[in-house]
């Protein structure tokens, strides 16, 4: 029967000195104890040392996973996750091979949130672009990146662990399950679709096609060449009920599927 700790083993971490060395070998051997592949349920893998952006793979699905962690007293995750070199993540975010991404927040030597989003819920949008480095700066020029979870839908951020509880193996294999069928849509077209399933978070279970047009005037100002804005919103709308992510309920109504 699978369990989870949410303590750190401090041993595996003694023979450092720095302390984001010390965090960054605690979290890795925790996820590796503790974590499982959220996309078949089985164990992760460590991928060899210096890796351009993936740090775990699981075997058996051969799903990629990245891992960032960072210490939070209060335990919140916060609206954006800092991340490694901007060119990097936005060449490998754009391929047919993109990580899915794991985020942690740990406080007192414990996890306190566990986060993963799937790769196909990522848009060069999510990936905000940090200034670079200055000139007096060791990698003078150097530009790093933040994942921006405001810019990801909500069923895109499955939670392992929540303030610090642990949320039931079966639960996270079943939210990312009701996703999966996401998994095909081409990273062109993946931009549109994830703006009009940020749209629906903001509405109730069960709502209606006007109030999606009522994001009509945001959606203008991103896709500005676009003339078509509500023929495109009922597109995306009819792929999320294609993809059994909403319900056709009645005549201009939707009802999202939990």
């Amino acid at each position: 029967m699978y369990s989870m700790e949410l303590d750190f083993n401090i041993d595996v971490a003694i023979t450092y000195r720095s302390n984001s060395q010390k965090a960054r070998v605690m979290t890795e051997d925790w996820l590796s104890r503790n974590g499982f592949c959220p996309i078949c349920g089985n164990v992760l893998s460590h991928f060899e040392a210096n890796r351009p952006v993936a740090d775990f793979i699981c075997k058996v699905c051969c799903s990629e996973f990245e891992l960032k962690s960072k210490h939070s007293k209060n335990g919140t995750i916060g609206k954006n996750i800092t991340d490694g070199a901007y060119d990097t993540m936005i060449q490998r975010i754009t391929s047919q091979n993109n990580p899915n991404f794991f985020f942690m927040t740990h406080n007192n030597l414990a996890v306190s949130n566990l986060i993963m989003i799937p790769n196909h819920f990522f848009t060069p949008e999510a990936i905000i672009k940090r200034k670079p480095l200055s000139v007096t700066a060791r990698r003078s020029g150097w530009v790093g990146c933040n994942v921006s979870l405001s810019n990801i839908p909500e069923s895109g951020q499955i939670f392992l662990v929540k303030d610090g509880q642990i949320i039931n193996k079966d639960s996270v294999l079943s939210n990312y399950n009701r996703i999966a069928s996401l998994r095909n849509i081409d990273i062109s077209g993946r931009g549109w679709l994830m703006d009009v399933l940020r749209c629906i978070d903001f509405l109730e279970n069960d709502f209606t096609l006007n109030q999606v047009y009522s994001f009509e005037s945001l959606l203008k100002s991103k896709y500005p060449n676009n003339q078509f804005i509500k023929d495109k919103i009922r597109q995306q709308l009819q792929l999320l009920r294609d993809k059994d992510i909403i319900e056709f309920t009645s005549r201009g109504k939707y009802k999202k599927i939990k």
